[in-house]
């Protein structure tokens, strides 16, 4: 399997394909590196040459592309200070709901996981 940018990209897939699988570069991010490497995108990641390696991790250098750890990093340290200045955002990170307005009276299981049910502990009353 190559290595590409610390990850094991497949072999069996067109290296357009099998760049996607890199954390921080999708469809697009792949043609434009391939373009800045003058790659064909066509070719299968297996058929690559270290040389085509060697150019493919160094388009993603020039080109600035924040990949893997280094994308994660920022991500969690832009969540981590909405969190510090407790805007309204952060808070619905902390308390795990949906952030983007969605509605989360029938929706959002994703965030907010498995249903817990509420109420039904009514006693029945008892006739002496």
């Amino acid at each position: 399997m190559p290595r590409i940018a610390g990850i094991d990209i497949p072999n069996e897939k067109r290296i357009e394909v099998s760049l996607t699988y890199i954390f921080g570069i999708g469809d697009t991010k792949s043609k434009e590196v391939l373009k800045e490497a003058k790659i064909n995108p066509d070719i299968r990641a297996k058929e690559l040459t270290e040389e085509q390696l060697s150019s493919i991790n160094k388009a993603i250098r020039t080109l600035e592309v924040p990949v893997e750890g280094e994308l994660k990093r920022t991500i969690s340290s832009n969540i981590r200070r909405l969190s510090e200045i407790k805007c309204y955002r952060g808070l619905r990170h902390r308390d795990g709901l949906p952030v983007r307005g969605q509605r989360t009276r029938s929706n959002a299981r994703t965030r907010k996981g498995k249903k817990k049910t509420v109420g039904g502990t009514k006693k029945k009353l008892v006739k002496k």
